[in-house]
């Protein structure tokens, strides 16, 4: 937009006025506590600092116990440590705590509808999704995709239980697109085009769209803190993995499934320390680049996700120019922007910045 800035400066601005004794405050932690707990997670390499909230919290859970934002916050809090039965009664605490602000309660709906997604309790994330299709109108197309998308998790039977129709929710995403200032959201714009499947004479199923859109909120760096929960993903990934290579008449999407497997795969081992592993996983994701026909994003993401498995084993070099290429070498997919955020946040952590390199393309 044009617009340039000091991230450290203004963090610095902000620390100073929450620890002030004026009604600036209260509004410095909130901002503090919304950079730490949202901005840097979704946009950045999904490592939140802990810390510096829960000593920002600590005094207002002492003075407004039953306050709605405090108890949001404490929920959210214990989400990105991966206590989430802890976070899902706050959650509903926090609902009960007030009725005048239904947006708060929808974004305990949402937070809700995540944390149980983590937990594979498909049934209960479903209700989360049906109340924000119900009640919320800040995207019905990210709502009734996310909704669509759990209930493709579930066994049929409980599918049949909801009267839902699972296809025509899918249909349902493209008209329910926002344009803000004549733009596309970018995540209903990816939310539509992978429910375009349902819109051919031939509709080709999702194959586990849940699963997947965990990993573009990145909550596979929330969920990795549970070690049981991840080897329960893996699980149903690796199942879908096998549906895959069983399956008797491979649709035009087969290739694409197939990397979306593989690098979700990846993610659950590289978050278990299976880093060997995970690395095949990523590189036949890369190497498969030429048949991918759809789902475009995948390979520059599994190169940022492969350069953060390099940055694991301590190769900062091989890390820092595996990051950069995945920003450099692709153009034109599926939520470029929110990729190019994870990587400045990540090349940012190990001292580097992509600005340094000449504007040229260098090779993959």
């Amino acid at each position: 937009m044009g617009f340039s800035g000091d991230r450290e400066v203004g963090l610095s601005q902000l620390r100073e006025g929450a620890a002030s004794n004026s009604l600036r405050s209260i509004l410095s932690t909130l901002c503090l506590l919304m950079y730490h707990l949202y901005i840097s997670v979704i946009l950045g390499t999904g490592e939140a600092n802990l810390v510096e909230s829960d000593v920002l919290l600590e005094p207002y859970i002492e003075k407004f116990p039953n306050g709605a934002l405090i108890l949001f916050y404490q929920a959210r809090i214990a989400v990105l440590k991966g206590n989430f039965e802890f976070a899902q009664k706050k959650f509903l605490e926090c609902i009960a705590a007030q009725q005048e602000w239904r947006q708060i309660h929808h974004l305990c709906y949402w937070e809700l509808m995540w944390s149980y997604s983590f937990q594979q309790d498909w049934l209960e994330a479903y209700q989360y999704a049906d109340l924000l299709c119900k009640e919320s109108k800040w995207s019905q197309a990210v709502y009734v995709f996310q909704k669509a998308s759990i209930l493709s998790m579930m066994p049929e039977e409980e599918v049949k239980k909801t009267g839902e129709n699972v296809e025509q929710l899918f249909r349902q995403v493209e008209s329910l697109r926002l344009r803000m200032a004549g733009k596309s959201i970018p995540t209903e714009k990816f939310a539509a085009k992978k429910a375009q499947r349902y819109s051919a004479a031939t509709p080709v199923k999702l194959l586990i769209p849940a699963v997947e859109m965990i990993y573009v909120w990145n909550g596979f760096t929330i969920v990795g803190k549970r070690p049981e929960l991840t080897e329960s993903i893996l699980v149903t990934i690796k199942k879908a993995e096998e549906q895959l290579k069983s399956d008797p008449n491979p649709s035009e999407y087969h290739v694409d499934d197939q990397c979306m497997v593989q690098m979700l795969k990846g993610l659950c081992l590289r978050h278990l320390g299976r880093l060997d592993q995970a690395q095949l996983c990523f590189t036949q994701v890369i190497s498969s680049e030429n048949g991918i026909k759809h789902d475009h994003y995948l390979v520059p993401y599994s190169m940022y996700e492969l350069g953060l498995l390099y940055k694991q084993q301590g190769d900062l070099g091989k890390a820092t120019t595996t990051i950069e290429n995945a920003k450099l070498n692709y153009k034109g997919y599926s939520m470029e922007s929110r990729l190019h955020f994870r990587i400045h946040a990540a090349l940012n952590t190990m001292g580097t910045s992509v600005a340094k390199l000449p504007p040229h393309r260098t090779s993959a």
